[in-house]
């Protein structure tokens, strides 16, 4: 059997990553999927940050034009969470928009699903996009069994916040 991938190989012009530099404001990305609340709710506890501002979206559907001018307020971007196939492809599509617009991204991922951000990244010339994971499944575990996983990130994540200023 010959499973394909729906990933193509493409032409695309390389998307520039953004240098993390000077994070006073974070915006945190609430795709509304089962536990991203929590997810963020720890990232912003554990953040070296000064500000951080809230945003939601769908999890199945693009951030819209007045979604997108708010992710932009802060001087990076946190998305979370993609845990399954439509929710991961918007996660990364949005983050790959706002890096076109000059604004860094982070992605949250489940494990399950990095190697999918990462293949949809590239295939949009976004090969280097910063995604972390947390171990899947990510809805149905309980609120301390989430920000458990979460806190194993955390030195990551204000690794790659701290190490570009």
């Amino acid at each position: 059997m010959e499973i394909l991938d729906p990933l193509a190989e493409s032409a695309m012009k390389t998307v520039k990553i953004n240098e993390i530099s000077n994070v006073n404001t974070v915006s945190l990305v609430d795709n509304t999927k089962p536990n991203a609340d929590i997810i963020l709710k720890t990232i912003e506890k554990f953040l070296e940050v000064k500000k951080t501002l809230w945003v939601r979206k769908p999890a199945g559907a693009p951030a819209n034009e007045k979604q997108i001018k708010n992710m932009e307020k802060g001087d990076l971007c946190i998305l979370a969470v993609g845990d399954c196939g439509s929710c991961t492809t918007w996660l990364i599509l949005d983050a790959i928009k706002l890096e076109k617009r000059g604004i860094p991204t982070i992605s949250i991922c489940s494990s399950k699903f990095k190697n999918f951000a990462e293949n949809l990244a590239k295939a949009y010339g976004a090969k280097n996009l910063r995604i972390l994971d947390i171990p899947h499944p990510i809805a149905g575990k309980k609120k301390e069994e989430i920000k458990k996983e979460v806190k194993k990130i955390i030195p990551k994540l204000n690794k790659l916040i701290s190490q570009q200023k």
